[in-house]
């Protein structure tokens, strides 16, 4: 069966290409592929427009190498950490009693650089020491030890009274107390104008000595501190307190000079 398609002339061509003529239109004149333009292909990159470096621009800031370290020290004492070898610098850490640490060899006056976590950190160099210091024995509080004499002595100083001038009655007791039983001490601190603590008030009292004479007062005056009418005694960088005197003598912070950790006297402070 044949069918015819009215008014509608396809072209058939032996050629790639062909044409399709519609009725009342000119016809196209086909082409070979041959005599199309053959089709560009670049060969070469897209350029790409790279913003210039500018050399004004901050360059990166290359980190600074780590302090080395040359050995270990151990403190001491409870010791400050600070950032930089002064005493206003920024509190970094503390170090306990006898603990470890990395030492770079680096010391400007008084202090002593400290490596933690690669860091360079600075303590007191006169806290450092070479072994591990070994715990000092707890005195035994007994007769023999520590003598308690409910006869304390409350007569005048041989050496003078001036420095009872503005202290409260406990404190003057414990002058009195302390010049009788031990007449080695000749110079004591009391009342400071203008002070916010227990000097200002008249409530403390210092008792100007050091070494092994400044142990036995120190545990003297504890010994004897109900009859006195004591309330805390600090030495060598220790603190005692009746509210916790269960725990005996406890360690304090490094507050950086041998007065301020009390080494060069005992404090004393009274009810």
């Amino acid at each position: 069966m044949r069918l015819g398609v009215p008014a509608l002339a396809v072209l058939a061509v032996a050629t790639p290409a062909a044409a399709v003529v519609w009725p009342e239109q000119e016809p196209v004149q086909a082409i070979s592929m041959a005599e199309a333009d053959a089709v560009e292909v670049r060969s070469t990159p897209v350029p790409v427009r790279v913003a210039p470096i500018s050399r004004s621009e901050d360059r990166v800031r290359l980190e600074e190498k780590p302090p080395e370290v040359v050995g270990h020290l151990f403190a001491t004492t409870v010791l400050n950490v600070r950032a930089e070898p002064s005493e206003s610098a920024k509190l970094v850490d503390t170090l306990e009693w006898a603990e470890k640490i990395a030492v770079s060899g680096e010391t400007r006056g008084e202090w002593a650089e400290v490596v933690v976590d690669e860091q360079s950190l600075w303590v007191h160099a006169a806290y450092l020491a070479e072994k591990k210091p070994k715990p000092e024995p707890e005195p035994e509080e007994t007769e023999e030890a520590v003598e308690v004499t409910d006869g304390l002595s409350t007569a005048p100083c041989a050496t003078g009274s001036d420095v009872e001038s503005g202290l409260a009655a406990n404190a003057v007791a414990v002058h009195r107390a302390v010049c009788a039983a031990f007449p080695q001490v000749t110079s004591f601190g009391g009342i400071r104008p203008g002070d916010s603590g227990e000097h200002g008030t008249g409530q403390a009292l210092d008792i100007m000595i050091t070494g092994s004479t400044g142990d036995q007062i120190a545990e003297w005056v504890r010994a004897n501190a109900s009859s006195l009418g004591v309330s805390e005694v600090i030495w060598s960088q220790k603190i005692w307190t009746v509210e916790r005197s269960s725990e005996g003598w406890r360690w304090m912070e490094d507050m950086g000079s041998t007065t301020a950790n009390h080494y060069d006297h005992v404090h004393v402070t009274v009810y």
